[in-house]
């Protein structure tokens, strides 16, 4: 069996720092000969042994395998966490997992990697067992952008507060929401201005606000320019959630059903605003400045967006 080449860890939003980990992945394979692998769990460990102190996840696990891909990695496997695997020691786990399942000749990680029962395993051990199992051990430095250092926890923290753009810095793409598109209340096309309604069951929310995004149709290869309003509608007393996007290129052909919102960079906060006029005048505004906001990306990339 050709050996491989692997790294792990849980991958959430596949930022930066994870990318760089694939990469170097499939350096490595490329000199050696080998295949590539990245093992990752699902559900997150801690809704197993903890939790209350689980995290929202960046993204749905189809979208984590599909980015992990994307980066190069040949194969992609997805352990499920359970109580069992939890209890399973250190040395276990080199064993019937990394050697048995996987037959790893390098393994690369993060200087912050735990694994085993009780996250009794780090690097230096996972070395250690390497020099018994045949595999060698690299440890990957941390990646630090603008002096942070890049991780899951900073990412959610960046977009619950807003600021998509940092955020996205740090994914190396835009932070998206997507899924299907719902009746909303029927205020925008009859008040203000016509927008798709998203129901998503993606977790990690940006603040309430109205943001600059790139919408993409998920059944076809349609994209347009937009503007995305997160928040609970004050004007017209809204009392749930909502997140709606108007189309700043024309809707030509049937209206999507199932939809991908690129959060690029935050306009201003969501408020309550006299009447429907007043609004209207203000999405207009908001309109204005997404138009200059995608003329300037254009200068910038040749590179088409989707």
């Amino acid at each position: 069996m050709t050996g491989t080449v692997v790294t792990i860890g849980n991958f959430d939003g596949v930022h930066a720092g994870h990318r760089q980990l694939c990469r170097q992945v499939v350096a490595a394979a490329q000199e050696r000969g080998l295949r590539t692998a990245a093992l990752t769990f699902y559900p997150h460990p801690l809704t197993v042994v903890a939790p209350a102190r689980a995290p929202k996840l960046l993204t749905t696990i189809e979208e984590r395998e599909a980015l992990i891909r994307e980066q190069g990695i040949e194969e992609v496997v997805v352990l499920p966490f359970t109580k069992d695997l939890a209890r399973v020691t250190p040395e276990d786990f080199v064993e019937r997992v990394l050697v048995g399942q996987l037959g790893a000749r390098l393994v690369l990680v993060g200087s912050n990697f735990r694994f085993g029962h009780k996250h009794a395993g780090d690097a230096c051990l996972l070395a250690e067992l390497g020099k018994r199992h045949g595999y060698e051990t690299r440890i990957v430095d941390v990646v630090k952008i603008r002096g942070r250092i890049v991780s899951s926890s900073g990412v959610r923290e960046l977009i619950e507060r807003g600021d998509v753009a940092m955020a996205g810095r740090m994914l190396e793409r835009p932070h998206w929401l997507g899924g299907e598109v719902v009746s909303g209340h029927g205020i925008g096309s009859k008040q203000t201005v016509p927008t798709l309604n998203l129901r998503t069951e993606h977790e990690v929310l940006p603040a309430s606000g109205v943001y600059i995004t790139r919408t993409k149709d998920l059944d076809s290869a349609r994209c347009w320019n937009s503007i995305t309003n997160v928040g609970f509608r004050p004007t017209f007393n809204g009392d749930a959630m909502t997140i709606e996007t108007f189309l700043l290129d024309p809707l030509t052909g049937e209206s999507p059903k199932r939809i991908r919102v690129k959060f690029l960079r935050r306009v201003r906060d969501e408020r309550k605003f006299e009447n429907s006029e007043a609004l209207k005048g203000q999405i207009f505004r908001d309109v204005s400045r997404a138009q200059a906001f995608f003329r300037r990306l254009a200068r910038w990339t040749r590179r088409p967006l989707n």
